[in-house]
């Protein structure tokens, strides 16, 4: 009796199978394991089942890890009205710090600048002031007119400046966000942001410490004493701590803010987009706010025993003391931070040379099994490596000892 034989599959069915085959080993298997090596997320965002905000579209981050606290409707594409001039600040900003503008360096306001309307200082066309006034009127009392003027001065015209946002919108990865004026007093529905962007901008802005002599002011005045200026964020008067950020609002908008406070070497950053009342936006950011205040902290990415030394083979030095970079920290829930564990990964010996900021291991943080954070540990300082001669002579030196 012979064997019956197995139906053999059409050609192209049998092309699609092995091809599906190859797809299943080769990329949805190895995707599927790197899943599985994936630490827990650190910092699970809330939502309103754990905080309750009236604006319909918010988010809070921490400005040293950049962890998000609280999204809702993050992404969602808004008119950010003149919050729109965070990203006009932090340009501003660059240029003082890359030396492409000086805060004393005098301003000349232009026909189109002086026609702003909206927020301003009516400034004349070819009135002068120095770009560190204008940079005040901007953040205090958001002056459309300086904001133009400002643009126009470091790029040429108020378009140049925009392609200049819009470019480093896209450096720092804010992908639902963009700008068509360099004062958010624009109804075109290809001027847009979203929560999230201006949290990440409002951090890249905090960074220059500098933008605080503005952004904390409550009262001044301009002109010799002639014009007074009151910030328009109300949160600089009233909460503790508060360090900025930037109001808006149009009719399309409705009120915006971008509220940041410091307390205790913490700082957070609120973003509240298309509140209904002014009273609305300001209260939503200090309840995001005083919830983090409440429930976070930061804590040293090194823990609280000193880092073990790594020894350096042939160096100019025996060992260097590793370090986590500046600027760093680990944000954790303050009824865990005193239970934190730091696990180390360093090698016992390096070999000369040793660059300064050269990784030389890293530290893990852990809040019992989940992964809060892994850090990198460097060398402060660079060692160089024994000359011939050096080696030599200790060679010497060690023989001598011996004998």
């Amino acid at each position: 009796m012979k064997k019956a034989r197995a139906c053999p599959r059409p050609p192209g069915l049998l092309r699609r199978y092995k091809t599906m085959k190859c797809c299943f080993r080769y990329v949805l298997l190895p995707f599927f394991a790197l899943l599985l090596t994936l630490p827990a997320t650190a910092i699970t965002p809330r939502t309103d089942d754990d905080i309750t905000v009236d604006a319909p579209s918010a988010c809070l981050m921490e400005k040293t890890t950049g962890e998000i606290l609280y999204e809702k409707n993050a992404f969602e594409h808004l008119a950010p009205a003149s919050v729109t001039k965070v990203m006009t600040m932090l340009l501003i900003m660059e240029a003082v710090e890359q030396g492409m503008l000086s805060l004393d360096e005098m301003v000349t306001a232009s026909s189109h600048a002086a026609a702003m309307g909206g927020s301003q200082i009516w400034l004349e066309e070819g009135e002068q002031m120095s770009a560190g006034e204008m940079l005040k009127c901007i953040a205090v009392v958001s002056a459309n007119d300086c904001c133009v003027a400002l643009a126009e001065h470091l790029a040429g015209s108020e378009e140049a400046f925009v392609a200049r946002m819009n470019q480093r919108a896209q450096e720092l990865g804010m992908a639902d966000t963009h700008f068509t004026s360099c004062s958010g007093l624009s109804d075109s529905d290809e001027h847009y942001s979203c929560a999230r962007d201006i949290a990440v901008m409002s951090r890249e802005l905090l960074l220059h410490e500098q933008i605080r002599d503005y952004t904390t002011i409550w009262m001044d005045s301009i002109r010799g004493g002639a014009f007074g200026l009151s910030n328009t964020n109300k949160l600089i008067y009233y909460y503790s701590g508060a360090t900025g950020l930037k109001t808006g609002f149009t009719s399309k908008a409705m009120y915006c803010l971008s509220a940041s406070a410091e307390r205790d070497g913490v700082e957070y950053i609120a973003v509240v987009l298309h509140a209904q009342t002014s009273a609305e936006r300001f209260e939503s950011a200090r309840t995001l706010l005083s919830y983090a205040f409440a429930n976070y902290t930061l804590v040293s990415p090194t823990g609280p025993e000193a880092i073990p030394p790594v020894e350096i083979a042939l160096g100019q030095c025996g060992s260097v003391q590793p370090e986590p970079p500046e600027n760093t920290g680990v944000l954790a829930e303050k009824s865990e931070a005193a239970a934190l564990r730091y696990e180390y990964d360093l090698p016992e010996r390096v070999t000369a040379p040793v660059e300064a900021g050269q990784q030389l291991g890293s530290v893990s943080v852990y809040a019992g099994d989940t992964l809060l954070q892994t850090t990198p540990l460097v060398a402060p300082e660079s060692v160089e490596r024994l000359s011939v001669w050096q080696l030599f002579c200790r060679l010497l030196s060690a023989l001598v000892a011996d004998a």
